[in-house]
């Protein structure tokens, strides 16, 4: 099967032109033309590959906009270029192993450092370092501030220096600061080491994200996604048995809390040494003196080029070391468009957070011993892995995000309900750690919600900071989070959880109304181009100065 090219029909239209007859685009396995397929001209946010690229007039725009920019991958964007299905299969199954294998495990060496707080603290550390549960609680908000204060600026480091160097500088420095957490002596060190990790790992996702869009199309990133939070909850089953066996460890006059930092923190470490060697600036950038060969041989260059940009042109809009400009953030700060995303972020993980963070405490409450509350901790990845991949596939399947997300906040509504009026007489110890794995275990959208706002973004610039945005809302609502469980409302939090119920509520009602939001819009920029004449479409597409999702020929995904 031959993928033919979309640029060098002989029939001339424009990007944007309804009457464009003969173009079809494969969601995930490329280009292909036929004659009796209809496409629309319309950019579409729901990844689904509507062809761009109809007009040669329009081919040679793009081309000139990459030799504007300087993009990194200007001299393999080829407009005759062909290739076949089998060849495409062969280059993503390299890139399976390649990026989206050595992402994971990044990703991996960031949760490490994120979750062995927890399992530390079902070994006497708040004992050890006389800490309240509530200066517990101000560690935790200390941390999300500090992330969340890091991402914008993390953002515009890593476009400067490019994701290929950044990111392992702050592997490397936040896995130092993680082994320091061993010396630990008081509630000073405590804060200050929790700012440092929030501070050093705040960028560090969106980052991750800029990176693997230079290989895949936006389809095929949500899916990718997922895999990622997958593994993040393989490694907290990972962790929790190396705990098990860690915080067993007291020699040298240390605390098996104090090795648990220090052996893990190492482990971060040599992910972070290691990512120096594994993350090439781009596909066309893997050929160096310690792998001559590379990954790729020119033709597979250009093929994992020209499909990214046949999915989305406006991605060699920047080069991968062009910083953003002062004027290029306001423009991306002020896009309207993007804040409901934003305000999902903010409360749509705020309903089970509080649980999770007391959940090792509540367990050694309810009387099990240190090791045994690691291992029961472990049943919660395993749920969240399984539902995290349905809940992601299902919202590829039937291309749907808004209604699939309701889910979560409903199912958390539903559980935070029976742990609000659960008796407090006869508690059962079983029965209560059910209901906090069914919880903490349920449905996870981050995965969706992230590749939600990378398509709704539609162009490099925006992109960077609109993930960044994102994950400081998301961030802002984990410091909301922290202040939700009270020591004045122990042992029961019925003041917290009536207030987790209200916030699923509200979740609802937001993912409802950005549905309504993104179709409105779509609705009316569809009555606006249909009302417009070819001419009219061709001169828009050629000479338009509207930039990303404000163009009147993008649809925003929902």
């Amino acid at each position: 099967m031959q993928f033919k090219n979309p640029f060098v029909k002989e029939k001339a239209v424009s990007a944007a032109s309804v009457d464009y007859e003969t173009a079809e685009v494969s969601s995930t396995e490329g280009l292909s033309a036929t004659e009796d397929e209809k496409f629309d001209g319309v950019l579409d946010g729901s990844g689904d590959h509507k062809n761009p690229f109809t007009d040669p007039n329009v081919a040679e725009k793009f081309r000139q906009l990459y030799e504007d920019s300087q993009y990194e991958s200007r001299h393999v964007f080829d407009p005759d270029f062909e290739w076949t299905k089998d060849e495409e299969k062969r280059v993503k199954r390299k890139m399976e192993w390649r990026v989206a294998g050595w992402a994971c495990i990044m990703f991996w060496g960031l949760q490490i450092d994120r979750n062995n707080l927890a399992q530390a603290v079902s070994d006497n550390l708040l004992e050890d370092l006389k800490l309240t549960t509530n200066e517990y609680n101000y560690g935790n908000m200390i941390f999300y501030l500090s992330f969340m204060s890091a991402e914008i600026p993390s953002q515009l480091v890593s476009k400067r220096l490019g994701p290929d160097r950044w990111i392992p500088i702050q592997i490397c420095l936040w896995s130092a600061v993680a082994m320091c957490q061993g010396a630990l002596q008081g509630k000073s060190s405590f804060y200050a080491t929790r700012s440092l990790i929030g501070l050093l790992e705040g960028g560090f996702i969106p980052d991750l994200v800029l990176w693997l869009s230079y290989f895949y199309t936006s389809k095929e990133l949500s899916i990718r996604l997922s895999f990622f939070w997958t593994g993040l909850y393989l490694v907290n089953v990972l962790t929790s048995l190396l705990a098990f066996g860690i915080l067993r460890i007291h020699s040298g006059g240390l605390a098996g809390w104090r090795w648990l930092f220090i052996i893990e923190g190492l482990i971060t470490l040599c992910i972070g040494l290691a990512s120096f060697f594994r993350m090439p600036a781009s596909a066309v950038s893997t050929k160096k003196w310690f792998r001559p060969n590379g990954w790729f041989t020119d033709r597979e260059e250009k093929i994992v080029v020209n499909r990214v940009l046949r999915d989305d042109p406006y991605k060699g809009d920047f080069h991968n070391r062009q910083a953003i400009t002062p004027f290029t953030l306001y423009k991306c700060l002020s896009d309207f468009y993007m804040w409901p995303i934003y305000a999902i972020g903010l409360l749509a993980y705020i309903g089970d957070s509080p649980e999770g963070t007391y959940l090792t405490l509540t367990l050694r409450h309810l009387g099990f011993s240190p090791f045994n509350t690691n291992l029961l901790t472990i049943p919660v990845s395993v749920l969240k892995m399984i539902l995290l991949l349905s809940f992601t596939w299902l919202s590829e399947k039937i291309n749907e995000r808004s209604l699939v997300s309701i889910i979560q906040p409903l199912w958390v509504m539903v559980l935070v309900i029976a742990l609000r009026f659960y008796p407090e007489s006869g508690i059962n110890v079983w029965c209560t750690y059910t209901i906090l794995v069914l919880l903490l275990g349920g449905p996870y959208i981050h995965a969706v919600v992230v590749a939600w706002t990378s398509r709704n973004s539609n162009t490099v610039s925006q992109r960077t900071v609109s993930a960044a945005m994102y994950n400081m809302c998301v961030q802002a609502g984990g410091v909301a989070a922290t202040q939700i469980y009270r020591k004045d409302d122990a042992p029961f939090y019925h003041r917290g959880n009536t207030q987790l119920i209200i916030i699923s509520g509200a979740t609802i009602a937001l993912l409802i109304v950005t549905k309504i939001f993104y179709v409105t819009i779509n609705k009316r920029r569809d009555r606006k181009w249909s009302a417009m004449s070819k001419e009219e479409r061709e001169e828009y597409a050629q000479n338009s100065t509207d930039k990303g999702s404000r163009r009147l020929d993008f649809r925003f995904a929902h």
